[in-house]
């Protein structure tokens, strides 16, 4: 029974600790959109987007208004476009890139994810051409999002896809210059990608999902950051114990809006997203939560620790919540979208190697981390397989967002603007992995894959 306290406190948790949610992102098949004629296909793509997402913007601005709960994004998914493009007789898949960003125009999202390849074990013809059409169809269009799934648990890593996206991301960078680079963050290469991720820039509509499916991400890190202020000094079981509980309250709301505008709209409701996406907000920020536990600065000894706690516990307080989680769900954190991160690695303190080391117990990857525009090619690729070697032994996602911004150095720093905010420019290593990267091969799928 919900009561007067419950309603005040949440009003509470979103007028004042920039409680939201994150974005309600409906997936769609365009499996049936094939055809030989790349032009047609992409016809049948526009239509297919525009005829089911025409109401979900206003759907989606209703229950904002109704329920008093921000809904700060509205986006879409749909299959990813190797296996939509695979029938057509072409040599690039912009066309279709650029059907997708006007059809996300036409109905009002802000991004549209699914530029997609799943190329853990191997490529096809359909793969390569689209990840060779990445920095051309990021450079033309606006709202279109990128992802590349090059290794996973069972399959291993692909080695001759990690060489190939680094670089991919070079050339995305090149090509929009301009924007420092800006392509490159609308664009990740993961390891053990999901099927029902609803966060840009990763999301895409998974072969195992209905026809039409309607998920959500929540988010909240001002709520966790203003509960853990009441246990200050405490046992940690009693911080993992406040998280809990705070991060049942959020995905509670979650629950609720997404079910709700899938009655709305007609389509089946998929998942929660319980995962706390921070903005570069002050107040909105994962980093700020690390430091509330004890840390001087996010980065220092013991932030793994830190983060570790903070993803378990919002995993647990989540399932009670909600009998469909899943997405990645836990704790973000992105560098440039992050007040508290760009911070902590303007002082030195949050380093790469850090990073990589927090995203062992961390739902995402490297997320969005400006690095100098002369980083090469092998270097990026390098760091892609570093990332999908700790996602595919640990049997989780992870992923790189990485942005190598034309012209930048170490201490520059890249604005973006909005959700985005702003990367510091972080150092690399200056030691060449190109005779590491120009193996190619596959490597081969660690012993915990044969489960069967």
């Amino acid at each position: 029974m919900i009561n007067q306290k419950d309603i005040l406190y949440t009003q509470e948790m979103i007028n004042k600790r920039h409680l939201d949610i994150r974005t309600i992102t409906m997936g769609i098949s365009l499996l049936d959109c094939m055809d030989t004629d790349v032009n047609v296909c992409a016809q049948k793509i526009y239509d297919k987007i525009t005829l089911r997402a025409k109401d979900l913007v206003q759907v989606g601005q209703e229950i904002e208004k109704e329920f008093g709960i921000p809904i700060v994004n509205k986006r879409i998914s749909v299959t990813p476009i190797s296996l939509v493009g695979a029938a057509c007789q072409t040599d690039s898949y912009v066309p279709l890139a650029v059907a997708m960003d006007n059809a996300a125009k036409a109905v009002g999202v802000n991004f549209i994810g699914g530029f997609s390849a799943l190329v853990q074990k191997g490529c096809t013809d359909s793969d390569w051409k689209l990840m060779r059409s990445i920095p051309e169809a990021l450079a033309r269009t606006e709202r279109v999002c990128s992802s590349v799934n090059v290794g996973s648990t069972k399959a291993g890593i692909n080695m001759d896809a990690v060489a190939e996206m680094g670089r991919i991301i070079k050339k995305t960078a090149e090509l929009t210059a301009e924007n420092y680079g800006l392509g490159c963050a609308k664009l990740v290469v993961f390891a053990n990608a999901v099927e029902d991720n609803p966060f840009m820039a990763g999301a895409f509509h998974g072969v195992g999902e209905a026809e039409t499916v309607l998920n959500v991400g929540v988010s909240g890190p001002g709520v966790v950051y203003h509960a853990l202020q009441s246990v200050k000094g405490q046992p940690f079981d009693t911080v993992a114990e406040t998280i809990k509980r705070t991060a049942f309250q959020i995905t509670r709301m979650g629950q609720i809006v997404g079910v709700e505008a899938s009655r709305r709209l007609g389509v089946p409701f998929g998942i929660v997203d319980l995962s706390l996406a921070p903005t570069p907000a002050v107040g909105d920020s994962v980093a700020r939560i690390l430091e509330e536990m004890g840390l001087q600065v996010c980065g220092t000894h013991g932030t793994t620790a830190a983060l570790a706690l903070l993803n378990d516990a919002v995993k647990k307080g989540g399932v009670m919540a909600s009998n469909h989680v899943g997405g990645l769900s836990g704790a973000f954190i992105p560098v440039s979208e992050d007040e508290g991160m760009i911070a902590a690695a303007e002082s030195g303190v949050l380093t790469l190697s850090k990073l990589e080391a927090m995203t062992c117990v961390c739902s995402v990857g490297l997320d969005m981390i400006a690095v100098p525009g002369t980083t090469s090619a092998e270097t990026v690729s390098a760091i892609i397989a570093d990332e999908a070697a700790i996602g595919m032994v640990n049997s989780k996602t992870t992923a790189v967002r990485i942005i190598p911004a034309p012209g930048l150095q170490v201490g520059d720093r890249v604005e973006m603007g909005g959700l985005l905010g702003s990367a510091p420019v972080m150092p690399v290593h200056e030691q060449s992995a190109a005779a590491f990267v120009a193996r190619g091969g596959r490597i081969p799928a660690p012993l915990q894959s044969l489960k069967n």
